[in-house]
């Protein structure tokens, strides 16, 4: 009877938590609305993202660690919205972080950044959302390396990468200048270390 019991309220705790979670979604999505931005349609959404990256950016979700498209690219470039190609972050600030998933120690530009309290799971945790879409990208922790002591974990899902050599191509040339000031930074210390 006593695990029964613990079973049940264990059931409304975990129940309430994601009703709360899903309400405070809501309203961020209806407060875009009043604002006078249009946010894509439902519909509109689930065909232009797959089952997986819609689970992701619009109902909370999270992919699996180590089974994702981006947790260990090494490429040079930045990482775009899946939903509204907001330039969120760059691979000159991606780390290994052991976890599994795409982690970074900054965004490339905070302000298309939003971060929340999520108090989802019965845990305190900061929830990382994109400006314009308002996609649920991750959340950030304070366990990252220098120089921002930050660590940015977010779903591949909700991401699509833009190479270097394709920046200008895809409409984001403002950005291949980083790359290019960073090319001689990593030239004099691989020269360093010989």
């Amino acid at each position: 009877m006593k695990i029964m019991r613990i079973l049940i309220m264990l059931a409304v705790v975990v129940g309430m938590n994601l009703l709360t979670y899903q309400a405070m979604s809501e309203n961020t999505r209806s407060e875009k609305t009043e604002k006078g931005e249009q946010p894509m349609s439902e519909k509109t959404l689930k065909e232009k993202l797959t089952p997986l990256q819609y689970q992701v950016t619009q109902q909370c979700g999270t992919e699996r660690p180590f089974d994702n498209e981006y947790w260990d690219n090494k490429k040079p470039g930045i990482y775009v919205d899946i939903v509204s190609g907001e330039p969120l972050f760059s691979s000159l600030d991606k780390f290994d972080s052991g976890t599994g998933w795409p982690s970074f120690t900054r965004p490339l530009k905070s302000e298309n950044i939003v971060e929340k309290t999520d108090k989802s799971f019965m845990m305190t945790r900061t929830e990382v959302r994109s400006k314009g879409a308002d996609s649920h990208l991750g959340h950030v922790f304070p366990d990252g390396p220098q120089p921002t002591g930050l660590r940015y974990c977010i779903n591949s899902a909700s991401l699509r990468f833009i190479p270097v050599d394709k920046l200008e191509e895809e409409g984001y040339g403002e950005f291949k200048k980083l790359f290019e000031q960073a090319a001689p930074k990593e030239q004099a210390s691989s020269d360093k270390n010989k």
